[in-house]
């Protein structure tokens, strides 16, 4: 199994992709979904479990995806670093793992922890991180080797980001890492960071 990633400034195009997949029969509890919660995202009306746990992430092991789809199962859980998020699917329940355990003095980081126990590579975890804490969605799917390419394919129909541009970019602003202890941006700054990409997607 591989584990691909596709990060979107817009939760619209995030669910967008979500819903491609499933409709290309990768199962929902093999998709997973997280979005910062101070885009202004609205899950209401989508059979949203948002409340359960907000700061927690109580509940979110739960919620990978039933009979209605990923998207029905939306939590909230607070992560160290980004602040409020809207997540789903097998990465929200790691994730919120992760969350639980650093804060009871074990693990570290609890997205990053996430992403790498899924698969993904450290230096790229730290660039998903981080674009989660400026307002961005991450979609994740794991998949048969065989259906890399079509999955690669479905995700780049949303206007999904161009990761090599925007890491550049952030490298050039002095980031290096995703800094779990640094404080989650505000509304105000997510809506200037996505006027400031506005361009920059595949």
């Amino acid at each position: 199994m591989r584990t691909i990633t596709g990060l979107y400034d817009s939760y619209d195009d995030a669910k967008a992709a979500v819903r491609a997949l499933e409709a290309a029969g990768v199962p929902s509890d093999h998709i997973s979904i997280v979005t910062n919660k101070a885009s202004g995202i609205d899950v209401e009306g989508q059979g949203s479990r948002a409340a359960e746990g907000a700061g927690t992430g109580a509940g979110i092991g739960a919620v990978a995806g039933g009979a209605g789809g990923l998207l029905t199962g939306l939590g909230m859980l607070a992560i160290p670093g980004v602040g409020p998020v809207v997540a789903a699917g097998w990465l929200a329940a790691t994730a919120a793992g992760a969350v639980a355990g650093a804060v009871a003095g074990g693990a570290v980081g609890g997205i990053v922890g996430a992403m790498v126990e899924s698969g993904v590579p450290e230096e790229d975890a730290h660039f998903y991180a981080e674009s989660i804490r400026r307002g961005g969605s991450v979609v994740t799917a794991r998949v048969d080797e065989s259906r890399v390419a079509p999955v690669e394919a479905m995700l780049n129909d949303s206007p999904r980001v161009d990761v090599a541009t925007r890491r550049a970019s952030y490298t050039e602003q002095g980031w290096a890492r995703f800094d779990e202890t640094a404080a989650p941006y505000t509304p105000e700054q997510i809506a200037a960071e996505r006027e400031r990409y506005r361009t920059d997607r595949l």
